[in-house]
C-alpha cells in the first residue's frame, strides 16, 4: 500500500484532504498519523512504537462522526480537520 501524505495548508496542521484521505483510505485499519509536519494514512499495523503517540484519529472512529447517508460535503471534511487539528495540537505539534 502506497502511504498518502498530505501537508498542511496555511495555520492549518490537519486540513480537509488529510481527513478525506483517511476516510477514502481502501483500509478498514486506516490511521492518520502526525510525523514530521505532515498528515500521513497508514495500516495501523505499520505504525510503529515511536509513533503510536503521534496518531490522531483512526478511519473508524472518524466515520462514527460523519452522519449515516450524509455525503463527505467540504463542509464536513473542515468540521473534522478543525477537530483534528485540535488534537494535533494539543499532542505539541
Amino acid at each position: 500500500m502506497k502511504n498518502e501524505r498530505r501537508g498542511a495548508v496555511g495555520t492549518q496542521l490537519i486540513d480537509r484532504e488529510c481527513v478525506r484521505a483517511l476516510l477514502e483510505s481502501d483500509r478498514d485499519d486506516a490511521t492518520l498519523v502526525y510525523v514530521r509536519g505532515e498528515c500521513v494514512v497508514l495500516p495501523d499495523a505499520e505504525v510503529d512504537e515511536a509513533h503510536r503517540g503521534l496518531v490522531i484519529a483512526r478511519r473508524d472512529e472518524l466515520l462514527a462522526r460523519v452522519p449515516r447517508g450524509e455525503k463527505l460535503s467540504d463542509q464536513l471534511l473542515d468540521n473534522l480537520a478543525h477537530r483534528l487539528d485540535n488534537i494535533v495540537r494539543d499532542l505539541g505539534a
